[in-house]
């Protein structure tokens, strides 16, 4: 492009509707590893983070706000380019219009069925590619009330720009308490082997190509109470109450499901195969977050600070039964999440992936990480959130549903806690989970199965 010889990078195989023109005093920043191995064709992977709020969303405001933060970081005006001549691959800044980011389509306030139209609409947009010649993200304003918010802001960016607890830290870092405008949100703090075989097909699994097939995105929302209750009475981590549901849930749908297809229907029996092999991606931060107080500092300041893709992932098993006892789902995951936090596959798995594309090159990291995934059923991820009600630009977020789309699954679930909830938000292929509420239900009822079994037992 021009005298430098960089063109715009073309992830999705489609002619680039506009030239950008780099000017030659422009600042450029090398791509990380990370960045560079989600822009291969195997890992072309995004992020959608939907935003409930209490009142109507003012889209001046938001625009302003915006202008004011976010694209004061690096990565949100930037746009990814390759030096044709070096084949390095490099973050170019250039010049934003906001406008060309914000998307407010004109909506009927009173439309029939807003649940169903913005599942519609987010899922939509697991199949609409972003435009690679401007930063890669968008804010989209639906001004529709649904059973949940009375507006809804979703935020849709590339991978690349950041790992999941970045993007989360910097939106969070772009909110306020709700009863002090000047405050930032309150994080709580943190108290407390290698698989060789693929996993069964069973009717989670996805098939080839499935992180090329448009995801539904739904969610559900459960008490973080509830997990609380839980937590204090087995004395474990609000993550062990998430990987005890994660079992508990999928044993449940995945007997509904095998009860269905043998014709016994029946959910209270025990329908499910002998020796189920299923596995979960299970996806860590192995940095220590930036914090929120920081990245607010670094966007209103135009400082530096940490930023990227730092993640790993360990594969565990995730048992498939039914317990008599429903507590040892929880027992289970703990052992078995126990001895992965004691191990250094996280690392190892960042590590070899680095060490991979440094000797072999993007293409061929991306397929062995596409090959590992996929050996697997689920991706699982648990971020923290605020524990006190927080603003987006001065307004009220009733929660917050963070999913990514573009890997080789046909469930990613994602727990979000906000306040005294958590969000549990899936993207789906709605060809092998064509019944995805099902599975929300399943993981909320064994929520309150736990808690049902800690309170007899607190009886006992």
């Amino acid at each position: 492009m021009g005298s430098l010889g960089l063109k715009p990078i073309n992830t999705n195989g489609q002619k680039n509707s506009t030239v950008v023109v780099i000017e030659q005093e422009q600042e450029q920043e090398p791509a990380s590893p990370a960045t560079r191995l989600f822009h291969t064709k195997n890992l072309n992977c995004h992020i959608i983070a939907i935003l409930g709020c209490t009142t109507k969303i003012n889209p001046d405001v938001i625009k302003k706000g915006l202008e004011s933060t976010l694209l004061n970081h690096p990565r949100f005006s930037s746009i990814p380019v390759v030096d044709e001549k070096k084949g390095v691959r490099k973050w170019q800044k250039t010049k934003v219009n906001v406008d060309e980011h914000i998307i407010c389509p004109d909506l009927d306030p009173d439309m029939d069925s807003p649940d169903e139209f913005l599942e519609k609409y987010t899922s939509n947009q697991t199949t609409i590619p972003l435009d690679m010649t401007k930063p890669l993200w968008e804010v989209h304003i639906l001004n529709i009330k649904t059973s949940e918010a009375n507006a809804i802001g979703i935020l849709k960016l590339h991978h690349s720009i950041g790992d999941g607890m970045s993007i989360i830290s910097l939106i969070l870092a772009c909110t306020r308490k709700a009863s002090d405008p000047e405050a930032l949100p309150t994080l709580p703090t943190s108290t407390k082997i290698k698989e060789k075989n693929d996993d069964t097909e069973t009717p989670m699994k996805g098939g080839v190509g499935v992180e090329h097939s448009p995801k539904r995105l739904v969610h559900t929302v459960v008490s973080l109470d509830d997990m609380k209750i839980v937590k204090n009475a087995l004395n474990l981590t609000i993550n062990d109450v998430v990987m005890g549901m994660a079992q508990a849930g999928f044993s449940r749908y995945l007997n509904r499901r095998y009860g269905n297809k043998n014709g016994k229907g029946s959910s209270k029996t025990n329908n499910l195969p002998k020796n189920i092999r299923l596995r979960g991606s299970i996806v860590f931060n192995i940095r220590p977050s930036t914090g929120i107080k920081a990245l607010a500092e670094m966007m209103e300041k135009k400082s530096k600070a940490r930023w990227g893709n730092k993640i790993g992932y360990v594969l565990t098993r995730l048992p498939i039964s039914l317990p008599d006892n429903p507590l040892d789902y929880i027992r289970q995951a703990k052992t078995i999440i126990d001895r992965k936090k004691l191990s250094l596959e996280s690392r190892f798995s960042f590590s070899a992936a680095k060490l991979t594309q440094d000797i072999f090159g993007s293409k061929v990291a991306a397929k062995v990480t596409r090959r590992i995934l996929s050996s697997t059923t689920v991706l699982i991820s648990n971020v923290v959130g605020p524990q006190e009600e927080i603003t987006f630009y001065g307004h009220k977020l009733a929660y917050v549903a963070p999913t990514t789309f573009g890997l080789p699954y046909a469930v990613t679930i994602h727990f979000q806690s906000y306040c005294n909830k958590m969000t549990i938000s899936m993207a789906v292929d709605s060809q092998v989970i064509p019944d995805p509420y099902q599975l929300c239900d399943d993981l909320q009822d064994s929520l309150q199965m736990f808690k049902e079994a800690v309170t007899k037992q607190d009886m006992v």
